[in-house]
């Protein structure tokens, strides 16, 4: 399917009604193409209208729990302009939280997403409350993604706003994300990835990673983040990889990033998982890494931290123009484990490097 271009702009009140009574497939899928959608490339299929918000009572999904557990998927299709026109997408993911908490997230559904898809775009959208991860680009090419809201309470557990794995040339831009977890995480197998004027908060920040889980081999590169604001996360810039994984993440920029409150402003760690021993053997290569013009208050004295591996370690680590000031007015201070690197006009200034 080529050319597919859908608008939400009226209410819905569940999956059961999308403007008009529509019923699910046995499988539990909606075929546009039943409703009125061409899908031929060149007629607008765009009257297929509204707000879309799921049932209230998990026993109302009707998952097979042992499938990937989806709420709406777009797959395999060129063109895909995704415009929300200011509807909304309501996860009501509160029952979920409660029934499968944090570490139990693989039987909570994903809100959205976006497989396989090429020269995609998504803007103007509202998204609320997923049951886990609000919105998920994998194994897609060339996606532009701006002028969303997400937001999700704080304590709600592993709400990403937007997931990206296995993608390149990813660009995102405009939004702002208010989530449990990470606003923007950068998983294995992309590159290219360009991200421009976000406001995250809360939330965990913009993360690459985790990488390197159950001893795999997972990579991201050529990543950009940019004219992005954090306030009141627990993260802010954060690269993040698993003991015992192998791979590698290699030239990612921060550059020209607001701090407010932040709880750890900038932050590497290569041994993500504490209980793993030092002496396994193996962690995903970190190299490259620039943080450029980053600037704000922390709430606690851990400005700049780099937890790198003591057999591979993190390799040319540059920082310029930083000034990391604490909320308080306090001392703030970096502190560095097997990192290698320079600075230049940098507070709290990293002595730290080996």
């Amino acid at each position: 399917m080529k050319g597919l271009y859908i608008v939400l702009t009226c209410i819905i009140s569940s999956l059961a009604s999308l403007c008009v009574a529509i019923t699910p497939n046995t499988n539990g899928t909606f075929d546009v193409l039943n409703y009125g959608a061409i899908g031929d490339g060149s007629t607008d299929d765009s009257n297929l209208r509204g707000n879309i918000t799921a049932p209230k009572d998990i026993e109302a999904w009707k998952f097979e729990y042992e499938s990937e557990l989806l709420w709406i998927q777009f797959s395999t299709i060129s063109g895909l302009v995704f415009n929300g026109s200011g509807g909304q997408i309501n996860g009501q993911g509160a029952p979920w939280w409660l029934k499968f908490p944090k570490n139990q997230e693989k039987y909570r559904p994903s809100a959205l997403k976006f497989k396989e898809c090429q020269n995609l775009t998504v803007f103007n959208s509202t998204h609320f409350n997923s049951p886990k991860n609000h919105i998920s680009i994998h194994s897609c090419k060339n996606a532009t993604i701006y002028n969303l809201q997400i937001i999700a309470p704080e304590d709600s557990p592993n709400t990403d706003g937007i997931d990206i794995s296995t993608s390149t040339n990813i660009q995102i831009m405009n939004s702002t994300m208010e989530t449990g977890d990470d606003c923007i995480a950068i998983n294995a197998g992309s590159s290219y990835i360009n991200i421009t004027n976000i406001f995250c908060g809360p939330g965990h920040g913009i993360s690459v990673g985790s990488l390197g889980k159950g001893e795999n081999y997972e990579a991201v590169e050529e990543v950009y983040v940019k004219n992005c604001t954090f306030t009141g996360t627990s993260n802010g810039a954060r690269i993040k990889t698993w003991k015992g994984g192998s791979g590698h993440a290699w030239n990612i920029k921060y550059e020209d990033i607001k701090l407010d409150g932040v709880k750890n402003p900038v932050i590497i760690d290569q041994n993500y998982d504490p209980l793993l021993s030092d002496m396994i053997g193996s962690a995903v290569e970190v190299k490259n890494v620039t943080y450029n013009n980053i600037k704000g208050t922390s709430i606690n004295g851990h400005a700049i931290q780099f937890f790198c591996d003591s057999n591979i370690g993190c390799t040319n680590i540059v920082l310029n123009d930083i000034n990391i000031t604490k909320v308080d007015g306090g001392e703030t201070h970096a502190s560095c484990n097997n990192a290698h690197g320079t600075y230049s006009s940098c507070y709290p200034p990293v002595s730290c490097f080996s």
